[in-house]
């Protein structure tokens, strides 16, 4: 189990602690072995319903699915897009921090447009909006 103490000790504007505390759990059952890199989300609706995902990869490395895609897709199936999402968590192990990657950032704008992304960087915790995060996204 990662060291939730770590990431609730983190300087910035951290998630709720029971947001984190279940974003963390999603991280320790990430699937991992070719990068060694574990990522954890959890997809809070405004229905007050959450969503767990971890990062599974694949030796066919495309087949890798990032973890916020995996939270997002399951909320999607349960309740329908575009999410109300009211609040997205991402952690990564303690060494990394991670904001949402591209592919993600594209998927939560479009799903969960109104989100507030909560993740670490530089040791310290964000939180954006998902039009913030994406940027001229794009849309067809």
């Amino acid at each position: 189990m990662i060291d939730l103490a770590y990431y609730a000790a983190l300087p910035g504007e951290g998630p709720p602690p029971e947001l984190l505390r279940a974003a963390v759990e999603a991280l320790d059952r990430a699937y991992a072995p070719y990068s060694d890199v574990q990522v954890g989300t959890v997809v809070l609706t405004d229905s007050g319903s959450t969503y767990q995902g971890a990062n599974i990869e694949n030796a066919s490395y495309p087949a890798t699915v990032c973890s916020e895609r995996v939270a997002l897709g399951s909320a999607v199936v349960a309740e329908g897009a575009p999410l109300a999402a009211a609040t997205i968590v991402v952690v990564g192990r303690p060494d990394l921090g991670f904001s949402p990657c591209g592919i993600c950032r594209q998927v939560i704008a479009e799903l969960a447009p109104d989100a507030t992304v909560h993740f670490v960087f530089d040791h310290r915790w964000h939180a954006a909006p998902a039009g913030e995060l994406l940027p001229m996204g794009f849309t067809m």
